[in-house]
């Protein structure tokens, strides 16, 4: 066809797809295995009873289609745990089950975009978060992140103009690792009240702090009347419990209008999501227990293997939450695609690259990307996962800083 390409063909894809490829190649072409720091695949299972769950739920056939919003079971359980758990008071109504939170996230961004609009997120951010936004046509401007990789609220003050619709926050954040405090929160807030602008609050590794506590954005509006509450919220069962593939997640809307226009998004989008997986949900809302314990194993990881790579000079403090950690590798001479393949070709140890997680896109009239080039300053930078098999870790560790040192006795020299 002629003319121009779909917008959605403009965009870039996951820089995270293309190390998942190099490494299955590596894999391939050597027959030895790559130890896999550069994906979030937790090293604990998803709790037995959540696949007897599943099992049953078919057995009985309990396979029929639900609303849009999910089952009223789940929605009403996941409005207690909200309220307990989050000191987010809500109600069913508000909430929609979806198939993982990145569909409830891409949802959330269709069911806000207007032409034009701009959204507000994070400079180093996840690349999913940027396709999403691109995809819902709207136009990405990036806040800049001060020291631990936190916003500025002044600095994204000055961010807004006019056309700025939202602001997307993540905590704990993928891929810094970063936790916002209240008083950050409130600040955020505070830029949002006084533009007019909603709040997009990512809080898939809500369980997984380790300094500090999480604070759910929404529960810092819970004295406010339904109408004038502005936070969006998404949660996940994929970090806390191992679901990653069961997708199912879900999506919290401040107010009855919202939850019309997100109603619509996913009437057309998902029909409604998987009734067994449901299920699944119900019980694994009991799993707390489980939980806890996959938290305290991440948080081990962390204590265990990090601060080897912060003596060197990589990693300027340990990340407070979340599952991964951002390294600096400026001092070894090479840029982080460099590092990221020599890694893998002489240790076979596989991170990724944080240029993916830093794209400045140039957008035409009609939304188009016209290219894409990372931000300067994350050029040497990599993301590093800590969730996965400790064995494993400490082993991909130790060769990451061989070959650090390997680098910096060259002069940077691959």
């Amino acid at each position: 066809m002629s003319g121009p390409a779909p917008r959605a063909a403009t965009i870039p894809p996951s820089c995270l797809h293309a190390v998942f490829r190099a490494a299955e190649e590596r894999e391939r072409t050597t027959g030895r295995p790559v130890v896999k720091l550069h994906v979030g695949e937790p090293y604990f299972p998803p709790p037995r009873e959540v696949a007897l769950a599943v099992e049953q739920a078919v057995r009985d056939g309990r396979t029929a289609y639900t609303s849009a919003e999910g089952m009223t079971a789940l929605r009403e359980a996941l409005a207690v745990k909200l309220e307990t758990e989050n000191g987010h008071r809500t109600s069913a109504e508000r909430v929609f089950v979806t198939p993982g939170s990145c569909q409830g996230l891409a949802a959330l961004f269709q069911s806000l975009a207007r032409p034009g609009d701009e959204l507000l997120m994070p400079e180093l951010h996840w690349p999913i978060h940027l396709q999403q936004v691109l995809l819902a046509g709207f136009r990405p401007v990036f806040y800049p992140l001060g020291p631990g990789y936190r916003p500025d609220p002044d600095a994204l003050r000055a961010a807004v103009t006019p056309r700025t619709r939202a602001v997307l926050v993540n905590s704990p954040a993928n891929p810094t690792g970063a936790v916002l405090d209240a008083g950050t929160l409130r600040a955020v807030l505070d830029v949002a009240r006084t533009h007019d602008l909603s709040v997009i609050s990512d809080e898939a590794y809500e369980h997984f702090v380790y300094d500090g506590e999480h604070v759910s954005f929404a529960s810092l509006e819970s004295g406010v009347p339904e109408e004038e509450r502005r936070v969006f919220s998404t949660f996940t069962f994929s970090k806390s419990l191992a679901m990653t593939g069961y997708r199912l997640g879900y999506v919290v809307t401040p107010n009855e209008t919202s939850a019309r226009a997100l109603r619509v998004v996913q009437e057309a989008s998902i029909i409604g999501p998987s009734t067994p997986v449901q299920y699944a949900g119900l019980t694994a809302l009991k799993a707390q227990d489980a939980a806890r314990a996959n938290a305290r194993m991440v948080r081990a990881n962390r204590d265990r293997a990090l601060p080897a790579l912060r003596e060197a000079g990589l990693l300027a403090e340990l990340p407070q939450g979340g599952w991964y950690a951002v390294l600096d590798i400026a001092s070894t001479g090479v840029d982080a695609e460099t590092f990221a393949a020599g890694l893998l070709d002489t240790h076979e140890v596989g991170v990724a690259p944080a240029a993916g997680f830093a794209l400045r896109p140039v957008l035409a009239d009609d939304g188009r990307v016209l290219s894409a080039d990372p931000a300067p300053e994350a050029r040497t930078l990599v993301r590093l996962a800590f969730c996965g098999d400790p064995a494993e870790l400490d082993t991909g560790v130790a060769r990451l800083l061989a070959h650090v040192r390997t680098l910096r006795s060259r002069g940077g020299s691959p």
